[in-house]
C-alpha cells in the first residue's frame, strides 16, 4: 500500500488559550464549578501545558458554552461533514485523482453520531460513485487513524484500488464541564480538525514515495475506564484519569518494541518520528519510556501548540507536515493511542 495523498482541514476561527479562559470567566459554568475547579481552569488555560491555540467550529467562542444536547448535535452535523470534504480534497488533489475513482472511504470519529453517518453526507459532497464501499468507524477515540489506515490496506489487498480514509472531529461537540479534572482538562485541550489520506495498491504519482510497510496494535480492555467517553444527560462526557500519560507511554514504548523486532530493526534506523500528542505530559512521559529526546517529539508538541490535541486526525497532521517540510527519507514510524487502551504503530518507508 502507498500513501498518495495527505490531506487536513481546520476551522476558519482561531482562539488563543487567554480568549477560551476569559470566556470561562464570563460563563456560569466557571462560577458553578467549586474553587479547586476554577483553579485548574486558571492554570491550564493560563500556564504553560503546551497548547498556546485552537480552532474551534465556532461562530462565536461564548457558543461553546451552549451546552445542550440539540446544539452540539447542530454543531456536529454542520461541521463533521464540512470538515471532512476539505481535507478529502486537499487529499485528492494531492494524490491526483478524482473522486469518482475511489473505490472506498472510510470515516473514522469519536465526537458525533450520525445515522446514516458521514460517508453518506462526505460521499454526497465529493460525488463518490454509488458503489463504493463506504464504512463508518467510531469508538476508536484518538487512537482511530492507524486502525482506519490497517482497515484500508486490506481492502487494497482486495479488490480496491483506491482508498479514501479520513479521521474528523468536533470536539467543541463534545464540550462538557463539571467538577471532574479529567473533564476540564478535556475541556482546556481539545480543537477541531479533520485529516485524509488517499491509499493505492500501486505507486501513481510523481510525490513522494509513502510505502505502508506494516503495523502493530495493542488493546488494554482493564484500562478501558481510564479513557473513554460516556453519555450523560445525552452529551458526551471524556472521561480522562491522571494514568493516561504514563499508559500512553507504556504501550507505545510496548509497540514500537514490537513493531521494529517484527522487522528486525532498532531506534537508529527509524529516520522520522510521527507521534499522536495527547499533551504535553504525555509526550514527556512517551520520550520517558522509549528512550527517546525533544527531538523526536518536535514535530508533534509544535503541532499541539497550534491546534490542540485533535484527536484522531492529529497524527496524521504531523505525517502532512513532515511531508510537507521534506522530512528526509528512510524508515518512519507513525504512532497513536486513545480509548480503550489502545495504541497503534505503523512503519512507513519514505523516499
Amino acid at each position: 500500500m502507498f500513501v498518495t495523498g495527505v490531506g487536513t482541514a481546520v476551522p476558519p476561527r482561531q482562539y488563543s488559550q487567554r480568549e477560551c479562559w476569559e470566556e470561562f470567566r464570563r460563563s456560569p459554568h466557571y462560577w458553578s464549578l467549586g474553587a479547586p475547579g476554577r483553579l485548574l481552569l486558571d492554570r491550564v488555560l493560563l500556564g504553560e501545558h503546551g497548547v498556546s491555540t485552537r480552532h474551534l467550529a465556532l461562530e462565536h467562542l461564548g457558543d461553546a458554552l451552549e451546552i445542550d444536547p440539540d446544539v452540539v448535535y447542530r454543531r456536529f452535523l454542520t461541521h463533521a461533514p464540512e470538515l471532512a470534504t476539505r481535507a478529502a480534497r486537499a487529499a485528492l488533489q494531492q494524490a491526483g485523482l478524482d473522486a469518482r475513482e475511489l473505490d472506498a472511504v472510510l470515516i473514522s470519529t469519536c465526537t458525533g453520531y450520525l445515522c446514516p453517518g458521514l460517508t453518506s453526507y462526505v460521499g454526497e459532497r465529493l460525488g463518490l460513485r454509488p458503489d463504493v464501499l463506504a464504512l463508518d468507524l467510531v469508538g476508536q477515540g484518538c487512537g482511530a487513524a492507524l486502525p482506519n489506515l490497517r482497515t484500508a490496506h486490506a481492502l487494497l489487498q482486495g479488490s480496491c484500488e483506491h482508498v479514501l480514509s479520513i479521521c474528523v472531529e468536533v470536539c467543541s461537540a463534545a464540550l462538557y464541564v463539571d467538577n471532574d479534572p479529567g473533564v476540564l482538562v478535556s475541556a482546556c485541550l481539545f480543537g477541531d480538525g479533520a485529516a485524509a489520506t488517499v491509499s493505492s495498491r500501486n505507486y501513481c504519482n510523481d510525490k513522494r514515495r509513502v510505502e505502508w510497510l506494516g503495523s502493530v496494535s495493542h488493546n488494554e480492555p482493564a484500562a478501558r475506564d481510564k479513557l473513554r467517553m460516556e453519555s450523560r444527560r445525552g452529551l458526551l462526557r471524556n472521561i480522562l484519569s491522571r494514568e493516561v500519560p504514563a499508559l500512553a507511554g507504556q504501550h507505545a514504548s510496548q509497540v514500537l518494541a514490537r513493531g521494529l523486532q517484527e522487522h528486525g530493526l532498532t531506534r537508529s534506523d527509524i529516520g522520522a518520528w510521527l507521534w499522536h500528542a495527547g499533551g504535553r505530559t504525555v509526550l514527556e512521559r512517551l520520550r520517558a519510556a522509549t528512550g527517546l529526546d525533544e527531538r523526536h517529539t518536535r514535530r508533534s508538541a509544535e503541532l499541539l501548540s497550534r491546534f490542540g490535541n485533535l484527536s484522531s486526525p492529529f497524527v496524521l497532521f504531523v505525517l502532512a507536515a513532515a511531508l510537507a517540510e521534506r522530512e528526509r527519507p528512510g524508515l518512519w514510524w507513525m504512532s497513536s493511542f486513545g480509548a480503550g487502551f489502545s495504541c497503534y504503530g505503523a512503519l512507513l518507508k519514505v523516499s
